[in-house]
Order: structure tokens, then C-alpha cells, then sequence
């Protein structure tokens, strides 16, 4: 059975800074080998987010990509996919797009927002996984 996984954002770090959650999250499943992919909802957060995971931790290096660059994507442990290429699923989705994932995976991550305005979409999102019949948890993060 499939997993939805919902992180919602209440620490001040990752109110400041969301991605730093998408890093730690990153973090875990290179820890455990599970090969993670990253969807980022537009170029610019593929960039910073790819910025980040060099940057947020000194003594962690978390192999990652941005999908479409020059080198061989099954190597990174981290793929980050903007919406307008075309990366392969993996059996780990962070998903920091509006919209539920489809495809096929094992577990999807999603990342609330602190912000309670910008939650019903993911209340509905919460419901559309649930009616495909995964297994659905929630994280304070």
C-alpha cells in the first residue's frame, strides 16, 4: 500500500526557510539509500533547493541533481525535477507542487506550509490520496 506522508511546517527554521525541511527530508532517505525524487514547482526553487543541500549541512553531503543536467541521473541519491522535465519516478516523491502526485511510487512526502491560508490545497489533497487508498500520516515538523 502506498504512503502519503504530511509535514506540517510549525518550527521558526523551517517557517523561515521551507526548504530546509525538503533537506532534512532529503537527508533521511539518502540515510536509508532510497533513491528520492524532488519536485519543485518552478526552476528558481530547483536551484535554491539545489543550492541548499550543498550548503545546509557541513558535515552531510547528500549526492543530488537537478534532472536534465549532463550527468547520469540514476547516480544522484536526490533528483530534482522542475515542472517542465521529464524525470522517472522514484519509489520516494517530495512533492512541492499544487497538485497530488500520480505514478508510480511508494511513498510521497508533502510539505505544509506554516501559513493556514495556503493549506486547503492540501487538505484536498490529503482526500484525493486517500480515496486511492493510501496510507496517510501526519508530521509536526
Amino acid at each position: 500500500m502506498p504512503r502519503a506522508d504530511f509535514y506540517l511546517i510549525a518550527k521558526p527554521r523551517f517557517c523561515e526557510e521551507p526548504l530546509l525541511l525538503v533537506c532534512e527530508l532529503a537527508r533521511k532517505a539518502h540515510a536509508a539509500a532510497i533513491p528520492a525524487l524532488v519536485l519543485a514547482r518552478d526552476a528558481a526553487q530547483a536551484e535554491r533547493l539545489d543550492d541548499l543541500l550543498w550548503s545546509f549541512d557541513p558535515d552531510a553531503f547528500i549526492p543530488h541533481q537537478i534532472a536534465g543536467a549532463d550527468i547520469e541521473e540514476e547516480e544522484a541519491d536526490v533528483l530534482i525535477a522542475a515542472p517542465e522535465s521529464d524525470a522517472p519516478m522514484r519509489p520516494l516523491v517530495i512533492n512541492l507542487r499544487d497538485e497530488a502526485v500520480s505514478g508510480e511510487f511508494e511513498r510521497v512526502l508533502e510539505v505544509v506550509p506554516a501559513d493556514e491560508s495556503a493549506r486547503e490545497p492540501l487538505r484536498e489533497r490529503w482526500k484525493q490520496y486517500k480515496s486511492r487508498g493510501f496510507e496517510l500520516n501526519k508530521h509536526d515538523m
